[in-house]
């Protein structure tokens, strides 16, 4: 029998963790690969993640080797291969990102120290709680001793966001947009790039015309989980747990030969950007590691929206400086 991948999700008795869970005992990450699952939530839902916990032995899944519940991030994350940090407090009506910072900045610190004392160095550590560039941050700065590319921040709900609209846009399959790209923060800054995106092969601009992209689909993308909550009164639950599967999938079995995905990772200045920032790039995936792509044609337009959500980024770093290392 293969040994097990020990997964640690933060926040699973929330809905996006509830929703995540049951793709990862269904092998929706790992394919026939047994896993073990270590769920992570605060004291007062202790009882709540139980019940959880009781569904999934209930799924008789064969892929399930074991459920254990914790309220300890430190015990949660011990000797863990894949942790997904979901816990976050969501983002309500009338919300702004500052407010989301201010309460869920703490939690990353604190899950981050845990995770330098009691995860595998060789963890891949997905940050889906928002804000969750600078919430990667937090923690992978308070992790000293896991490697900064073991850290990554999820854009792929984003991505996903981008090949939906451009797919009803042009009347195709989502499988056939190619080289999409999302830019930057996980915010309304955020840059969803056309310019390099195909259809079968044919340039996206070509089909959907410049004003379209520029006027109303780049804003659409930045307010689409605002349209969702306005609509449902909640933030993204099932698209944001089958972006954090997609996006650990690709970092683990890698991208598709000659694609790429947006991750948001440690930026080493590629394109102009702040060293250290967590930063949305296209990225190729090769056995279990990560590399930006390199030497795309930006014009004008384009730098445009990169420095303005990396100074989104800088603003974010500098109000959690307290809590950087």
């Amino acid at each position: 029998m293969k040994t097990p991948v020990h997964i640690a999700v933060s926040g699973a008795a929330g809905q996006i963790g509830y929703s995540l869970l049951f793709r990862l005992i269904g092998g929706g990450l790992l394919g026939d690969q047994p896993i073990t699952l270590s769920l992570l939530e605060v004291p007062q839902s202790i009882g709540v993640l139980d019940g959880v916990a009781m569904e999934l032995h209930d799924c008789a899944s064969p892929l399930l080797s074991g459920v254990t519940c914790h309220s300890d991030p430190e015990a949660a994350f011990a000797d863990a291969d894949l942790v997904f940090l979901v816990g976050a407090r969501p983002r309500g009506p009338g919300m702004e990102r500052r407010d989301l910072l201010e309460m869920n900045a703490d939690i990353f610190s604190v899950q981050g120290k845990a995770l330098n004392r009691s995860a595998k160095r060789s963890v891949k550590v997905l940050a889906v709680g928002n804000p969750v560039n600078t919430n990667a941050l937090i923690a992978r700065c308070n992790a000293p001793d896991i490697p900064p590319e073991n850290f990554a921040a999820m854009t792929r709900l984003d991505h996903n966001r981008v090949v939906g609209l451009v797919a009803a846009r042009c009347g195709c399959n989502p499988g056939d947009v190619k080289h999409a790209i999302v830019w930057g923060n996980h915010s309304t800054t955020q840059y969803p790039d056309l310019q390099h995106a195909t259809v079968d092969g044919i340039p996206v601009l070509d089909g959907v015309g410049r004003d379209w992209y520029e006027q109303e689909f780049i804003t659409a993308v930045q307010q689409r989980g605002a349209e969702v909550i306005r609509t449902m009164g909640r933030s993204s639950a099932g698209s944001a747990a089958n972006a954090a599967l997609g996006h650990m999938r690709d970092w683990v079995l890698g991208t598709p030969e000659g694609e790429w995905t947006s991750m948001a990772v440690c930026s080493d200045g590629s394109y102009g950007i702040e060293p250290g920032l967590m930063f949305s790039y296209p990225v190729q995936v090769r056995d279990g590691a990560w590399r930006i792509v390199q030497n795309l044609e930006l014009d004008a337009f384009s730098r445009e929206h990169l420095k303005a959500t990396e100074a989104e980024l800088l603003i974010e770093r500098d109000m959690v400086r307290h809590l950087i290392p």
